[in-house]
C-alpha cells in the first residue's frame, strides 16, 4: 500500500486572555511557544503544513520566519477553535489534499516531532481513522484524522474542538500515551512552572 499523505494544521490564533499577552510568543528555553510548535511540525517532515493565526497576528508573525511554514490569517477567529481548525483544513485540501491531517495547538511545549511521527506509525499499525494523545485520564491534542472524518471537523461549530468528533468514534480511535499533553500554557504561573 502507498504511505499515506499528512497534513499538520497548527492552531494558533486565540489571544491568551488569561496570560495578558499572546501566548504564542511567551519564551520556554529560548524559544517561543510557537516555534517549537513549528519546529516539531517541520521536523516531522510531513507532505504539508499550515500554522493558523488569528489575534495579535502581525505581532506574532515578526516572531517567526515568513517563510519557513505556510501561514494564513483566519478573520473569524473569534468564532472559536473550530473556526481555525476549518480554516487550516480548508488551506491543506486545496491542491493534493492529504490522506490525513495531524491537529496541534502552539502551546504544548513538550510535543515534539518524535511524538508527531508516533501518531502517523500508530494509524499505519492500527489502521484506525482516529489516534489521540491521552492524558489526565482523557484524550486531546495532537490529534490525527483520516479523511473519513474531515467532514464531520468541518462540521463543528464555535469552541468545539477536535476531541468532540473523536470521543464520537471511540471504537475507531487508537490512543497514543503522552503524559506531558497535561501541560500548556495559559497563565503566568503555568509559564513559571516551565521555566522552573
Amino acid at each position: 500500500m502507498e504511505k499515506a499523505t499528512t497534513g499538520i494544521i497548527i492552531l494558533a490564533a486565540g489571544e491568551s486572555s488569561r496570560l495578558g499577552y499572546p501566548k504564542q510568543i511567551a519564551v520556554y528555553k529560548d524559544k517561543t511557544l510557537l516555534q517549537h510548535a513549528i519546529d516539531a511540525a517541520l521536523t516531522a517532515k510531513v507532505e504539508k503544513q499550515v500554522l493558523v493565526l488569528g489575534a495579535n497576528k502581525d505581532e506574532i508573525k515578526k516572531t517567526f520566519r515568513g517563510d519557513s511554514i505556510p501561514n494564513i490569517p483566519n478573520q473569524d477567529w473569534q468564532k472559536g477553535m473550530a473556526s481555525t481548525m476549518q480554516k487550516g483544513l480548508d488551506y491543506l485540501l486545496k491542491f493534493n489534499a492529504p490522506d490525513q491531517v495531524i491537529i496541534m495547538l502552539c502551546d504544548m511545549p513538550f510535543v515534539d516531532a518524535k511524538l508527531l511521527k508516533k501518531l502517523i506509525a500508530t494509524q499505519k499499525k492500527t489502521g484506525k481513522g482516529i489516534v489521540a494523545c491521552e492524558y489526565s485520564d482523557t484524550i486531546g491534542v495532537p490529534i490525527l484524522f483520516t479523511k473519513t472524518y474531515f467532514k464531520e471537523l468541518k462540521a463543528l461549530s464555535g469552541d468545539e474542538g477536535a476531541k468532540k468528533v473523536a470521543l464520537a468514534h471511540d471504537s475507531d480511535c487508537a490512543r497514543v500515551a503522552f503524559p506531558m499533553g497535561k501541560v500548556d500554557v495559559d497563565t503566568e504561573a503555568d509559564l513559571r512552572d516551565l521555566n522552573l
